[in-house]
């Protein structure tokens, strides 16, 4: 058979699989699919395969895809073909249309259909063109954006078809990209290939830009220049889009940096406690989502998706109850001494990080992601991943309810009193003691709420709370000690800020200049972007 007789029974079976029912007879389906068992060589497999597909049936596309992967067998004994996968000494069978199990054989019983480079190419090329022809919108649009990244010219006859036939616009346009994208491969006119470049320079995507700068280093003539004016139109396209998705990742890292920050800018401003181990608190939290995941896992797998819920709380009452501990049972001592607050934190910071250690192992913990929080999605040419924005809306939830606490509730006017004047407070009838107990419980908390966050985006360890104290301490100078809004402020600036020198300097370097960049920020402003007024915090 001729190269030129193939192309053409190809397309016209293309065509036909597109203007085909949607599925055909089962009978017909099984009838043609054993034939695979009576093949002498590849082009008779091939002739079968391209009458799989002038059905115009989708479910063949199992079938064709274990096929391409050499898992279709055919038993001795009755000629019957499977799907199969060898187990040992046996081969699991399954439905060639269905992919219900069917049993299983020994290995001598059955044989495998045989396949080479050529038929994994034909099969290839005919199942994306197979799936135009699907119900699903869902199906033809991925069966378009395959056939976009494998352009043929030979499907440009069904791509018309597809096209024609298409009612959904969404659809309508990827096919019409595919089908340039095959034009651009094809011996058209010259006219028909500057549509097609236009139309590609239209998508504007990274798969554009690629198929765009191979055709033009293979280009002559005004086809040449066209290509390069639309890939530098898409390069330009492109920067800006990517400016905007290191803003997103700025973004997303200032929300990690004000949950791991925003318990700490309590502590430090209102009882001025160097907390090392607020790191350790974070750590708290991701362990306390660990247990609880293993919990539900071994016996209730149906909670799953609950599993954070449920963690949430009991990681503020482990994390706070811990905070309570340290402050009633070390810190209360040491008021008025921070280099000794300082190293009787780090101190504690250690003892946490060995007890898990020896409690839970050196080595990372595994934590799920539940369904809602997983995949992603695209917003033009921005990827947003679900954690990172369920992550981001959970650290504004915190942080405005905390604001609420503060502003609104008698428990945060007192501290903001004991902010402002602790002797004057105290003449009041205001417990300070208590205050600073209980102030330091809930910074303690809300960093073990933190640690749930960021068990969904960090290895979950001993040393977890250690890659964000430095940070946390840089927000909460920043913004202004003791300052919600300045540590708001200070946790999107510095994520920002990072995110945008990366590119140029990487994370190590970037890191470095940012703590340059607040040292000297500070000298100029020692109390931060947004200072406390009182008369105790300007003494």
């Amino acid at each position: 058979m001729t190269i030129l007789f193939r192309r053409l029974l190809t397309t016209l079976l293309l065509i036909f699989a597109i203007a085909a029912p949607a599925s055909a007879d089962e009978a017909e389906l099984r009838s043609i699919i054993a034939k695979f068992a009576t093949t002498k060589n590849f082009q008779a497999t091939e002739q079968v395969i391209r009458e799989l597909v002038a059905t115009g049936d989708a479910s063949v596309e199992r079938s064709l895809l274990a096929l391409s992967e050499g898992n279709l067998y055919f038993r001795k004994a009755d000629s019957a073909v499977f799907i199969g996968s060898e187990a040992g000494q046996v081969v699991k069978l399954l439905d060639p249309l269905s992919g219900e199990a069917a049993g299983e054989e020994a290995k001598a019983a059955v044989t495998k259909v045989r396949v080479n480079n050529g038929l994994r190419r034909t099969i290839r090329d005919v199942l994306g063109t197979l799936t135009l022809g699907s119900d699903d919108p869902a199906v033809r649009l991925a069966a378009a954006e395959t056939m976009f990244g494998n352009p043929d010219p030979v499907a440009i006859p069904a791509l018309n078809a597809a096209i024609e036939k298409e009612a959904v616009a969404s659809v309508r346009a990827k096919l019409q990209q595919a089908r340039a994208a095959a034009v651009l491969q094809s011996e058209l006119p010259e006219a028909d290939k500057l549509a097609a470049i236009e139309l590609i320079e239209a998508r504007g995507d990274r798969a554009a830009l690629s198929l765009l700068t191979a055709y033009e280093a293979r280009a002559e003539g005004s086809l040449k220049e066209a290509a390069a004016s639309a890939v530098g139109d898409i390069n330009s396209k492109l920067a800006v889009w990517s400016a905007f998705q290191n803003v997103w990742y700025g973004l997303s890292l200032g929300s990690v940096l004000l949950l791991a920050a925003i318990g700490l800018a309590i502590t430090f401003g209102v009882m001025g406690v160097i907390n090392m181990a607020h790191g350790e608190m974070v750590m708290l939290g991701a362990y306390t989502t660990f247990v609880v995941q293993n919990i539900i896992r071994t016996s209730f797998p149906g909670l799953f998706d609950w599993s954070l819920a449920i963690a949430l709380p009991l990681a503020f009452l482990v994390a706070g109850g811990v905070g309570l501990a340290i402050e009633r049972g070390i810190i209360r001592f040491l008021y008025g001494r921070p280099l000794e607050t300082l190293l009787a934190t780090w101190g504690v910071s250690l003892i946490l990080q060995q007890t898990v250690r020896t409690i839970f192992g050196p080595t990372n913990k595994e934590v799920g992601n539940p369904s809602w929080m997983s995949g992603a999605f695209q917003l033009g040419e921005l990827s947003i991943t679900w954690n990172r924005l369920w992550i981001m809306a959970f650290a504004l939830a915190v942080f405005f309810l905390l604001l609420f606490v503060m502003k609104r509730t008698p428990w945060g006017l007192q501290m903001r009193a004991v902010t402002a004047n602790r002797r004057m407070a105290a003449s009041m009838g205001i417990r300070t003691p208590w205050v600073d107990a209980l102030t330091f419980a809930l910074g303690s908390g809300i960093a073990g709420i933190a640690g749930v966050a960021l068990s969904q985006i960090d290895n979950v360890s001993p040393n977890l709370g250690q890659g964000y104290i430095i940070d946390s301490f840089m927000v909460v100078v920043f913004g202004g000690v003791g300052n919600l809004w300045g540590t708001f402020v200070g946790a999107f600036s510095l994520g920002v800020l990072n995110k945008f020198l990366e590119p140029y300097v990487g994370a190590v370097l970037g890191k470095i200049l940012v703590l340059v960049l607040i040292i000297l920020f500070i000298q100029k402003r020692p109390r931060g972007l947004f200072a406390l007024k009182g008369r105790a915090v300007e003494a």
